[in-house]
């Protein structure tokens, strides 16, 4: 079996690829010949050493994977040797073959390929929690997304659609015209404007009814001050921490310094909400979950939502890979692509 390590904190480079034996799945798990391994900014802080969760370094993470069943442990029902799946991995995701505990597991619709399959987990798992579960979105609400071209961001916008909400988004310039092209209603280019002026004077002074923030410190803070009465601020990621390829301790701790504090009064007396997602952490809740991704799929098969994937790397480029996605060059999902048997 072929996998990517991480084998040290530390720039792209430290990423390596490695032979391993193959797993056996267990009762109650699915083997899954990987097609495409899903790239998310997690990785990219967990080889940096700014992801807590992350396995001790030397490491291999991962999120995500679309591919193939080849070994169905007992126990398991739903399931054949030869489904095409998605599938949830708790790390070990960079691997040519994974076993995952088969509720992680999706079969994928005819019609939709793997490529697209793998972009469906992580990105539209989280940016579902955060609107639909969590942020009980109701349509003609406006939502603010930053990073709107990255895969939540351009997750979001669909599921906007879908429910009948307004999307406006922050992302650079150059990525403007396909983001209108795709559906979002305003754009603002993080770079050069203030996004709390331009929100507010997009909303008539009004403030927007959601905002979606991955970026921590003071972002969190100007973000909650774009909420219209009874909106919410959702926080799911702290990239704004993530300068340069190494982890450096003192941007670390500016950003954490400058993230602020809700006091309760101040939520009390704006009608405003404040909450997180890290879908991470929700490996222990995938039986609640699995409702909201039966109906992510079924929305996949239809059409309603469709992946952006924007480049697949291969396993031996995965440097590239997440040089790639952490400067921003991004338009939708990175995957990466094992080699060939």
């Amino acid at each position: 079996m072929k996998q990517v390590w991480i084998s040290e904190k530390g720039a792209p480079e430290a990423l390596q690829l490695r032979e391993a034996p193959a797993p056996t799945a267990a009762p109650g798990q699915l083997r899954i010949q990987v097609a495409y391994s899903g790239v998310n900014f997690a990785d990219i802080q967990a080889r940096m050493g700014q992801y807590p969760d992350a396995p001790p370094v030397p490491c291999v993470v991962g999120y995500e994977v679309s591919g193939t069943v080849d070994q169905v442990g007992s126990g398991v029902s739903g399931f054949n040797e030869g489904d095409r799946v998605l599938s949830f991995t708790r790390f070990g995701g960079y691997s040519d073959t994974v076993v995952v505990e088969s509720g992680w597991a999706h079969k994928v619709p005819e019609g939709v390929s793997l490529e697209s399959a793998a972009a469906i987990p992580v990105n539209y798992a989280t940016a579902w929690t955060m609107l639909i579960r969590q942020g009980a979105l109701q349509p003609g609400e406006t939502v603010l997304v930053h990073s709107a071209g990255g895969g939540v961001g351009l997750a979001a916008l669909q599921i906007c659609r879908w429910r009948g909400a307004v999307a406006i988004g922050t992302a650079s310039s150059g990525k403007h015209a396909r983001l209108r092209e795709m559906g979002y209603a305003h754009c603002i280019d993080y770079r050069s404007q203030d996004f709390e002026r331009e929100v507010m004077h997009y909303s008539d002074g009004r403030g927007v009814d959601m905002v979606l923030d991955p970026q921590g410190g003071s972002s969190f803070r100007r973000s909650y001050r774009c909420l219209a009465p009874l909106g919410r601020l959702c926080m799911f990621g702290m990239a704004g921490s993530v300068q340069g390829e190494r982890m450096r301790p003192l941007a670390l701790a500016r950003e954490l310094l400058t993230t602020p504090w809700f006091h309760p009064l101040s939520l009390i007396n704006n009608n405003r909400g404040v909450f997180g997602t890290n879908m991470g952490r929700l490996f222990d809740e995938f039986d609640r979950l699995s409702p909201d991704m039966v109906e992510i799929v079924r929305l996949l098969g239809q059409g309603t939502l469709a992946p952006v994937v924007d480049r697949v790397f291969p396993f031996d480029e995965a440097a590239e890979a997440h040089h790639y996605l952490q400067d921003r060059k991004n338009f939708g999902k990175v995957l990466l692509q094992p080699p060939g048997p």
